[in-house]
């Protein structure tokens, strides 16, 4: 047994690091999932008042509907928060053991996927906003009243504006395994359909499920596959290592 504790005996700085680095975290998350329940309230008439909707009655439809949304809402901000933070951590740990390439890399891809992440929220978000819109009126115009459910309008907005925000992040994925020799740009030309056919089935799964809204989503993404195969097909020889 002494044999075999001095054997990892080394690996235990990293491991206490790693484990105060997840329990800060941790301790992130919890804060910021308490501040985002406790705040839900403000929060929501922030949000309705800005995506007045004519025509539209935002309704509850229960009693305890509001504790649910308020669990929601901390939830989905204490991930929004939560998610840089362990980007960071990850890559404080394994800095020591990069190349300045590799590091350079890094640095270039954190602006990037933040810039990534942004335009696809936002632009998921005005989808789906002028999309009820669209579906608001047309129900007004047969006869049909509208009211929503507020934890459905609110989360489907934020969760597709999201989920929109995490696709568009699949360039730097993509980017990163070629330079890796994990995937390389022939096979990313080949394989044009079936990428296609997946960018349109991940989008058909968010809502708004209308064709023209499908379209509007699709595109954007089936562009940043052209450009990231247009990118790293002028950047072939500059390939990093993972050790």
């Amino acid at each position: 047994m002494e044999k075999v504790h001095g054997k990892y005996e080394k690996f235990y700085p990293y491991l206490e690091d790693l484990k105060q680095r997840l329990y800060k975290g941790v301790v992130l998350f919890s804060i910021m999932f308490f501040v985002g329940f406790f705040q839900t309230s403000i929060i929501l008439r922030y949000i309705i008042s800005n995506l007045n909707i004519k025509d539209v009655v935002i309704a509850a439809t229960s009693p305890f509907q509001f504790t649910s949304l308020a669990t929601d809402v901390g939830f989905f901000l204490a991930i929004i928060v939560s998610i840089p933070y362990f980007m960071y951590n990850v890559y404080a740990f394994i800095a020591p053991a990069i190349t300045k390439k590799e590091r350079n890399f890094i640095y270039l891809s954190i602006p990037v996927c933040l810039l990534l992440f942004t335009f696809g929220f936002l632009y998921g978000f005005f989808i789906l906003y002028y999309t009820l819109q669209l579906l608001a009126n047309i129900n007004t115009g047969i006869g049909i009243q509208n009211i929503w459910d507020v934890s459905n309008f609110i989360m489907q907005i934020f969760m597709t504006a999201s989920f929109l925000g995490l696709f568009f992040e699949f360039p730097i994925i993509m980017t990163l395994m070629i330079k890796t020799n994990m995937l390389n740009v022939k096979t990313l030309k080949n394989k044009r359909r079936i990428a296609y056919f997946l960018i349109f089935a991940l989008t058909a799964l968010l809502p708004p499920t209308d064709g023209i809204s499908l379209i509007a989503i699709s595109l954007p993404l089936i562009l940043l596959y052209e450009v990231t195969i247009l990118f790293n097909n002028n950047n072939k020889n500059n390939k990093i290592k993972i050790c």
